[in-house]
């Protein structure tokens, strides 16, 4: 009963269109002061004990170094590169599009990001060379999810913070999955742009390929650093997100020279309100986590689910259900800031892998950025090709259903998740 009126307040104050960090707050809040005889001071130290670790500075620099990327013309290059290995293929342009936002996936970690810097460039280059709009929008906005799965990952940092799991085997472990999700999204645009007879471009000479990846190489070699750095030791994941900071920073100032020293204060600032907002979140997330585990309330569902006889089968099929129906009215961080905590010790008591179920969440996400009403890459995608979002959400389908079946996979194949990790003994 208690717990029916915690996540009943929540509901009411998120129908109001509060935003989804003010409600939990105020959810925790309320229900402890008025149900619970939680001292104060408990829980003024839980706000301040909540965001004092160390793997949370990462989402920061992260999130500064694909700033600094998407504003500073790598996502031009990485572009040119793609076009120049797979443009000559049906669907060309549209394919160099799926492995351009593979590769700028690597070195942001945000999927918006990744929509706007590939989208913005080559949605005008299709819609000029005749595609059409629906077709372009479409591979681009499931496209761009790849940047929350292929490492770095912000919502991979979230999900390690809120369960204390491993931050570098999440980016590890990550790797193959993303990689095949690219190649399903490219198959899939393959096969329409074949079977539709869609604009294919001049088959790119060695010598021009190789020109393509000497100007794409700075970009490039991000992607080397932070997987290279991470997996021999030689810096921790949040090191490596500082480090891709200062590198991007250097590539796109002093290399590229497409972001002027006077840009930079604007790109800062963007980089600090985007997070602020996500550690808003995740201090009253981990109230709310706090407020879960004082009710017992993982604990009582591990022993229901063991009790109703579900197995880790129905377990996993349970997740997926109620991850995506949470996909259809909150954003990724919110998901897993308040899912993680309650769902992470019933997929543990089950047996369930830590890091297989880390990317399990992952790939959910995926699908919630990418249908309505809450996806954000619909609305980014939207305001690049000047789309509705109900037209946005119809172009979309063939890939979020290639996307759906991908998650059946990585639900019930856990060694395509955790294959990389243990080949290189981590």
């Amino acid at each position: 009963m208690r717990v029916a009126i915690v996540f009943g307040l929540l509901l009411s104050l998120m129908l109001t269109g509060m935003p989804i960090s003010i409600a939990l707050g105020l959810t925790v809040l309320s229900f402890m002061f008025t149900l619970t005889d939680v001292r104060t001071e408990s829980v003024a130290l839980k706000l301040f004990t909540g965001i004092e670790s160390f793997e949370i500075m990462a989402i920061p620099f992260f999130i500064l170094a694909g700033n600094f990327l998407t504003h500073g013309g790598v996502a031009r290059r990485m572009i040119n590169f793609a076009t120049a290995l797979v443009g000559h293929w049906y669907g060309g342009l549209a394919l160099s599009g799926v492995v351009a936002c593979a590769l700028f996936a690597a070195i942001s970690g945000s999927s918006p990001a990744t929509v706007v810097a590939i989208g913005s460039v080559i949605l005008p280059a299709m819609v000029a060379q005749g595609f059409p709009k629906r077709f372009g929008a479409g591979v681009i906005t499931t496209s761009g999810s790849l940047g929350i799965l292929i490492p770095p990952s912000i919502p991979m940092v979230l999900f390690a913070v809120s369960t204390n799991t491993s931050v570098g085997k999440l980016f590890i472990a990550g790797i193959v999955p993303g990689l095949v999700l690219a190649f399903l999204l490219g198959v899939t645009t393959f096969y329409r742009a074949w079977r539709n007879d869609y604009p294919r471009m001049p088959k790119a000479t060695l010598m021009e390929r190789f020109d393509a990846f000497r100007k794409s190489i700075w970009g490039i070699l991000l992607i080397v650093i932070v997987i290279g750095g991470i997996y021999t030791g030689l810096f921790t994941p949040t090191e490596a997100a500082a480090v891709s900071a200062v590198y991007a920073f250097i590539v796109a100032v002093f290399i590229y020279k497409d972001l002027k020293l006077r840009d930079v204060p604007r790109v800062l600032l963007s980089s600090a309100n985007l997070s602020a907002m996500l550690l808003y979140i995740i201090t009253n997330a981990v109230l709310f986590s706090f407020l879960m585990t004082y009710e017992n309330v993982p604990q009582a569902l591990a022993q229901w689910m063991i009790d109703q006889g579900l197995g880790w089968i129905g377990f996993l099929l349970v997740v997926n259900l109620l991850l995506l129906l949470a996909g259809n009215v909150m954003e990724p961080s919110s998901i897993i800031l308040i899912m993680a905590p309650i769902l992470f010790p019933v997929a543990v008591k089950l047996g369930i892998d830590p890091i297989h179920f880390g990317i399990l969440m992952t790939v959910n996400m995926e699908v919630g950025l990418c249908h309505p009403p809450v996806g954000l890459n619909l609305y980014v995608a939207s305001g690049i090709a000047k789309m509705g979002i109900t037209e946005l959400t119809v172009a979309v389908w063939p890939w979020l259903l290639t996307m759906l079946g991908f998650l059946v996979v990585v639900t019930y194949w856990p060694g395509l998740s955790l294959w990389l990790p243990r080949l290189l003994g981590m």
